[in-house]
């Protein structure tokens, strides 16, 4: 009898406890998040609206996306590993992206920026530095028939700061630059 009354105590602990946590916590964790940071509680996307006055949605301002046409900002590479900084295999293949860069953009003689060559942490980092952004202008320019300074004005109006004004590097969301290159993001322009 003594065992059953732990095991029926231990049913309704459990049972009472997946009701909380898998679902009163769960339900009120969801809601308060879809009230209060609905955006951010659905991923961040950037959605456009068509000329025809639907919406599309091309992506999370919080995932990078690949591109690696002449036009567009490119970003950084996707992808992570547990390779140390000093390693020959990361030396290697920082090598082969600095070899693919001067392949990609030979007039450009100027020094690739590292955020262009190496992986962020997470492998999806949307963003790069300013100084990456600024490494592409000519290339971009050229391509989109563009000055470098309408270039550099729809990079400027997608560079965020750093947080309180000091904390962290500032960064360029790559698939707004090019949203708004392709005139589908509207910007405010940035004198």
């Amino acid at each position: 009898m003594k065992i059953m009354k732990l095991f029926r105590t231990a049913v309704v602990c459990f049972c009472i406890m997946t009701i909380l946590c898998g679902i009163i916590y769960t339900a009120a964790v969801t809601g308060a998040a879809q009230l209060l940071f609905s955006d951010q509680a659905n991923g961040s996307m950037i959605v456009v609206t068509q000329m025809d006055g639907t919406q599309k949605e091309y992506g999370s301002q919080l995932l990078a996306q690949e591109f690696t046409k002449p036009q567009y900002l490119i970003g950084r590479p996707s992808g992570v590993s547990n390779l140390s900084p000093v390693s020959k295999e990361q030396q290697t293949l920082v090598l082969e992206r600095i070899n693919w860069w001067h392949s990609f953009d030979p007039g450009n003689q100027k020094d690739i920026p590292m955020d262009l060559v190496t992986a962020s942490g997470s492998g999806v980092d949307p963003h790069i530095s300013p100084e990456a952004a600024e490494y592409q202008v000519a290339r971009i320019a050229a391509a989109r028939n563009l000055t470098e300074d309408e270039v550099r004005g729809i990079i400027k109006t997608c560079t965020k700061g750093r947080f309180l004004g000091f904390i962290g590097e500032p960064g360029v969301n790559v698939l707004k630059v090019n949203l708004a290159l392709d005139g589908l993001l509207q910007i405010k322009k940035v004198v």
